[in-house]
């Protein structure tokens, strides 16, 4: 069965820190592009990070850069999201994403079920 199960989320305090976690099952981890997403109360969810296969390229969104990182184990098919600096407009619903296949068997995409980060005094 494909899947990805995330942790970590939680409460925390602005200026805190939280480390979230997506385990895959159910295909070629090491052949997919990972990807975090957030969708806050009343907004759009948006594209926070992104990592490449190796791990070795990674991209985020201005509002989290210098604050939030991303990193993968291949071995143990997980992906990271190390959040620093929390700030209370963080608070979101937090999804990982995986996006994997070729152009000549198509792409497929599969979504975690989704964390809550409330960052709150």
């Amino acid at each position: 069965q494909v899947q990805l199960v995330e942790s970590g989320g939680g409460l925390v305090q602005p200026g805190g820190s939280l480390r979230l976690s997506c385990t895959a099952s159910g295909f070629i981890f090491s052949s997919a592009v990972m990807n975090w997403y957030r969708q806050a109360p009343g907004k759009e969810r948006e594209l926070v990070a992104g990592i490449i296969t190796t791990g070795r390229q990674t991209n985020y969104v201005d509002s989290v850069k210098g604050r939030f990182t991303t990193s993968r184990d291949n071995v143990k098919a997980t992906v990271y999201l190390q959040m620093n600096s929390l700030k209370p407009e963080d608070t979101a619903v937090y999804y990982c994403n995986a996006v994997y296949g070729s152009t000549w068997s198509g792409y497929r995409e599969v979504w975690g079920q989704g964390t809550l980060v409330t960052v709150s005094s």
